[in-house]
């Protein structure tokens, strides 16, 4: 991954089975996320679903980077990996966690995750709005970047510049009032 690039991250668990029992689960994994990840990226959206989960992250600038290496982690040497290297910290974690909890062994999710580099602002607004449509009751749903963008509490989302590729909060929400088709994504 690339400094200053946007990417669609997704992944599933293993054979579509379910990696979010409850909402304790996708709250844990918010706090790993929390910790492992803003260090390194900003968060344009997420969505967390019983089985999957996207984000569109951008990675920081490596200025800055290599403090957060040694504190965060220690014996990792490839500055350029650090992006992929705090995603896996994430998932093994809240992996771990998981199969402890569940007494269970083995992987959750399928390896590698996915990543796609988003090439357009086009395909991004359109990701944005798929991604937040993936709950049915997307409007309401807790485990989505969609009421962090429309609200006017502090968040960790990167609520501007999105609301920026959209021109307003209302055309936002206008937005989202339309269905958009998977297919023109690569999941």
């Amino acid at each position: 991954m690339e400094a200053d690039y946007l990417y669609h991250i997704f992944n599933r668990g293993i054979n579509s089975n379910l990696i979010f029992l409850d909402n304790e689960n996708m709250s844990f994994f918010l706090k790993k996320t929390e910790q492992y990840v803003l260090p390194f990226f900003e968060i344009y959206g997420y969505c967390l679903m019983p089985n999957h989960f996207h984000f569109i992250l951008r990675p920081k600038s490596n200025v800055g980077i290599s403090s957060k290496i040694s504190t965060s982690f220690k014996g990792l040497h490839c500055e350029e990996s650090i992006y992929s290297k705090s995603l896996a910290k994430l998932f093994s974690s809240y992996t771990q966690a998981f199969n402890k909890v569940y007494r269970r062994s083995g992987s959750l999710l399928e390896s590698p995750f996915k990543r796609v580099r988003i090439a357009s602002e086009e395909y991004l607004r359109n990701l944005i709005i798929y991604i937040h449509q993936n709950p049915e009751d997307f409007q309401n749903y807790k485990f989505s970047s969609y009421k962090a963008v429309i609200s006017n509490v502090e968040t960790s989302i990167s609520r501007n510049e999105i609301l920026a590729l959209f021109d307003d909060k209302e055309n936002f929400i206008s937005c989202h009032q339309k269905e958009i088709a998977s297919s023109q994504f690569e999941i």
